[in-house]
């Protein structure tokens, strides 16, 4: 086959365009610049990645802890917290009090609230375990004081045969409440079960013949003077305004009860997560802890025991 000539019968000239390719690498040049500065602002917008995989990058707006209003001593410890700690961590908290333990649960499942300081892992599980809501514990921030108190006697030794022993409703608590008493003696607990997970049902020697009645454990205050004993959490009995002399018996806390620093399973490995377990992780949080003098939280909020 032959070449054909440029010029044609039809009466125009065909020309190659060379001047047509210099522009079009610098359009190509000019586009290819284009993706990668984009591409270079998305990579510096995304967080950095330590190599354990923990999120690093800089936290922005306060970190929302919430605490149980009931327990004003939670708020003070958020209050030294937020004052003492967390600015030389770069970061600040706001202190959110809610009532409703299921509603501050849901808003701390769904990332409205970091985090929640007001409950052990127990109680957490038991709440998120109804709701179907996905919770993770963290650190261990601090132990309730927790024991027993009588408006008619003034030791366990003086409690006769048949008293009526006030304990919590919910599982949780009244789990701690059980094991207290099988730990001080005064009971025995079913050897297959784990203390911790106790109901009454559980008990299989009462030697005393106690008896036990359930208490909301927000009312023990409230109906102490109608039992010969109730058992519960010291902050609650300082907030219905009885005495701390009507403590009768104050052993340690288990380690298992200790408060938790709480989140959503879906931020467990967020910046902000992270930030506060650096900040509550603080050894400040716990000197404050053993010296403090403040009524609310001395004697009421302590520091992790051993075991």
């Amino acid at each position: 086959m032959s070449t054909p000539s440029a010029e044609h019968a039809h009466g125009f000239t065909l020309r190659r365009q060379r001047a047509a390719l210099p522009w079009s690498i610098a359009a190509l040049a000019t586009v290819i610049a284009l993706v990668l500065g984009i591409v270079v602002i998305q990579q510096s917008n995304r967080p950095a990645v330590a190599a354990s995989g923990a999120a690093t990058s800089e936290v922005t707006g306060p970190l929302r802890v919430h605490y149980e209003p009931a327990m004003a001593g939670e708020e003070k410890i958020l209050d030294f917290v937020a004052e003492e700690i967390a600015p030389d961590h770069g970061v600040e908290i706001e202190a959110v009090g809610i009532e409703d333990s299921v509603q501050s649960n849901r808003a701390v499942a769904e990332g409205s609230i970091h985090a929640t300081i007001f409950e052990h892992q127990w109680y957490m599980k038991q709440v998120a375990d109804a709701n179907g809501f996905e919770l993770t514990p963290t650190i261990e921030l601090y132990q309730w004081a927790f024991g027993l108190y009588s408006t008619r006697y003034d030791s366990v030794e003086e409690l006769p045969d048949g008293a009526t022993l006030a304990v919590p409703t919910d599982l949780a608590n009244q789990g701690q409440a059980l094991w207290l008493l099988d730990r001080e003696g005064l009971i025995t607990l079913d050897p297959d079960i784990e203390p911790r997970t106790a109901k009454l049902k559980d008990v299989v020697d009462n030697p005393r013949g106690f008896e036990f009645t359930e208490i909301d454990l927000l009312s023990m205050a409230r109906t102490l003077d109608s039992v010969d004993v109730a058992i519960g959490y010291t902050n609650l009995f300082d907030a219905g305004k009885v005495g701390r002399d009507k403590g009768i018996l104050f052993p340690d806390p288990p380690r298992t009860f200790a408060s938790r620093l709480i989140v959503g399973t879906q931020f467990a490995d967020t910046p902000e997560t992270q930030k506060l377990i650096e900040v509550f992780s603080d050894p400040r949080l716990e000197e404050y802890l053993k010296t403090t003098d403040d009524p609310l939280v001395a004697g009421v909020l302590t520091p992790v025991s051993a075991e």
